[in-house]
């Protein structure tokens, strides 16, 4: 049995859970409503208050799905309750954003800004020239838009300079020693 997959859901209160019987799930919130389309191998019950997911047999395809269905309905309950963020950070001399309405504004290092429009559902916060705060209901989106601003100027192991996750750790490489 799935660790994961067998723990229960509890359905915190103001939450509204409606499952289909397509597994068409929609979880509505105080922060809004998601809804997801789920494999329909799985069963996925409601018993008071609490959501279990079982798995129909053992073959190898349901028990890598087991696990990922639950954590994907906790995820959508945790998203409209309390919602996702991530800390981006920027570092490097003359690397910067700047914000205008829902276009974030990178100054990189390139001969041209660049620009990033947030997704639906996203929204993106500076906090001063060099922090950068993504927030949503959506975990899959938020951590999707932060990774796509990460990838436009990755952080590079001899200076530290580029876009790097708040809580991430740069390994940092000695450089090229000069010869005489």
């Amino acid at each position: 049995m799935s660790r994961i997959g067998r723990l229960p859901i509890s359905i915190p209160e103001g939450v509204d859970v409606k499952i289909d019987d397509t597994n068409f799930i929609v979880v509505k919130g105080p922060k809004g409503t998601l809804e997801r389309k789920l494999v329909d191998d799985m069963n996925i019950a409601m018993e008071n208050n609490e959501i279990v997911v079982t798995r129909p047999s053992d073959l190898k395809r349901h028990k890598s799905l087991h696990g990922l269905t639950r954590t994907l309905i906790f995820n959508m309950i945790v998203g409209v309750t309390e919602g996702y963020t991530k800390k981006l950070e920027i570092n490097g001399v003359g690397y910067r954003a700047a914000k205008t309405g829902n276009k974030l504004n990178l100054t990189l290092g390139y001969s041209h800004p660049v620009d990033m429009v947030d997704p639906e559902g996203v929204t993106s916060t500076l906090d001063g020239l060099t922090k950068i705060t993504i927030s949503g209901i959506d975990k899959e989106k938020v951590g999707q838009y932060a990774a796509e601003i990460r990838a436009k100027r990755p952080p590079e192991p001899y200076k530290g300079k580029g876009i790097k996750y708040a809580d991430e750790h740069i390994r940092r490489k000695v450089g090229k020693t000069g010869s005489k």
